[in-house]
C-alpha cells in the first residue's frame, strides 16, 4: 500500500497562499480529481469513504488516478481564489461539497465537470437547469426534497416538544442555502404553531452567541439547517444547546453523535459513496448534463436519549420506535 502523508503543492504555475489547506496525493495515472470543501481539517469530509468507493469501482488512488482535497482554512473569503486556482489546473474532475463551494466553482466560470454533493436545491441556485436535464457541467446529489422536507423535520420537532411555542432558526447569511429558503423556514413555522426567532451565525465567535440570545428571546426549541459552520463545531453547539435548553433538530446526525437531541436527514457517508458513481462515470467519458441530478429517498431519523433526558423531555414512544437509531 503507498504511504500517505500531507504535503503542499503548486497548482498550474500559481503559488498557492497559505491560508489555503491543501491534502494531495501523488499520482501516476492520467485523471486528476481535484475536492473543494469548507473547514479547516486536513482532510476532505468523507474523503475515505470517497476513496473507498471509488477503489471498488476500479480507481486505484497512485495508479490510475490522483487526489487533490483543497478547504478554504475555515475562511468562506478564500473559496473564490481557491476555485480559481483549482480551474487553472484544468483537472479532469471536480468534486464539491456543498452549496458554497459549488457556487464558487460556478463563479469562477467551470466548465471541467463538477460533481456536488450535499446541496439542497441545486436548480433554485442556478447550478443545474433541471434535477432531470442539468444541462450544463454540473451534477451530484442534492440532500433534500425541497417542498415537502422541512415540513416533515418541523413535525418530528413539534412531537418531541408539543409545548414549545417559539421555534429559533439558527441559520448563516453567507449560506446561498439559508438566504434562498429563509421566507420558506418562516412560513413553515408558523405553519407548525412556532413563533419563529431568527439568529444569525457566521463565525464561530457569532455562533456562541446566537445559543444565548435565542434563549433570552424565550425560544424553547431550535432548528439547525446544513451548514459547514456548525459541523465544524458539533460538540459545542451540543453543548450550548443543552446549557441554555433547546430542544434542537438538526440535518446531519453527526451533531447527534456529538450530543444534539435529533437529526432527520439524509446519511452523508451515503450521498459520498453514491457521489463515486458519478465520478467514476464521468471519468469514463460521460458528460455531466447528461446525468440527472439524484435526490435521495430514504431520511434517517436519529435521537439522543441522554440528551432528551438531560434536558427533561420525556419523548413519545412513538416518536422514539419510529426513530432508525437512538444513541442511549
Amino acid at each position: 500500500m503507498i504511504a500517505r502523508r500531507d504535503l503542499l503543492v503548486a497548482l498550474a504555475g500559481a503559488a498557492l497562499a497559505p491560508s489555503l489547506t491543501l491534502r494531495a496525493q501523488s499520482a501516476s495515472g492520467s485523471k486528476r480529481v481535484h475536492f473543494l470543501y469548507q473547514g479547516a481539517d486536513a482532510s476532505a469530509p468523507g474523503q475515505s469513504v470517497l476513496l473507498e468507493a471509488l477503489r471498488a469501482r476500479g480507481w486505484n488512488e497512485g495508479r490510475n488516478f490522483s487526489l487533490q482535497a483543497h478547504a478554504d482554512s475555515g475562511r468562506q473569503d478564500n473559496l473564490p481564489r481557491i476555485a480559481a486556482e483549482i480551474l487553472r489546473a484544468a483537472p479532469d474532475l471536480v468534486i464539491a461539497n456543498g452549496p458554497t463551494t459549488a457556487l464558487a466553482l460556478k463563479s469562477a466560470g467551470a466548465s471541467v465537470p463538477v460533481v456536488f454533493i450535499s446541496v439542497f436545491d441545486p436548480v433554485g441556485l442556478g447550478l443545474v437547469e433541471s434535477l432531470a436535464r442539468p444541462g450544463g457541467s454540473f451534477t451530484g446529489l442534492s440532500t433534500a426534497v425541497p417542498e415537502t422536507f422541512f415540513g416533515k423535520q418541523l413535525d418530528l420537532l413539534r412531537e418531541a416538544v408539543p409545548k414549545a411555542t417559539r421555534l429559533a432558526l439558527l441559520s448563516n447569511p453567507r449560506n446561498p442555502i439559508h438566504v434562498l429558503f429563509r421566507d420558506r423556514r418562516l412560513e413553515w413555522a408558523r405553519k407548525h404553531s412556532f413563533e419563529p426567532i431568527e439568529v444569525h451565525a457566521s463565525t464561530s465567535e457569532e455562533l456562541e452567541a446566537a445559543f444565548p440570545e435565542a434563549a433570552r428571546r424565550g425560544a424553547g426549541a431550535m432548528y439547525v439547517g446544513g451548514d459547514a459552520l456548525p459541523l465544524a463545531h458539533r460538540p459545542l453547539v451540543a453543548r450550548l444547546a443543552l446549557h441554555h435548553r433547546l430542544a434542537t433538530l438538526f440535518l446531519f446526525k453527526s451533531h447527534v453523535e456529538d450530543g444534539g437531541l435529533m437529526s432527520y436527514g439524509t446519511d452523508t457517508n451515503g450521498l459520498t459513496v453514491r457521489a463515486a458513481d458519478y465520478v467514476d462515470r464521468i471519468l469514463r467519458g460521460a458528460k455531466p448534463a447528461d446525468l440527472p441530478v439524484e435526490q435521495p429517498t430514504k431520511f434517517e431519523l436519529v435521537i439522543n436519549l441522554k440528551t432528551a433526558k438531560a434536558l427533561g423531555l420525556a419523548l413519545p414512544q412513538s416518536l422514539l420506535i419510529s426513530a432508525d437509531r437512538v444513541i442511549e
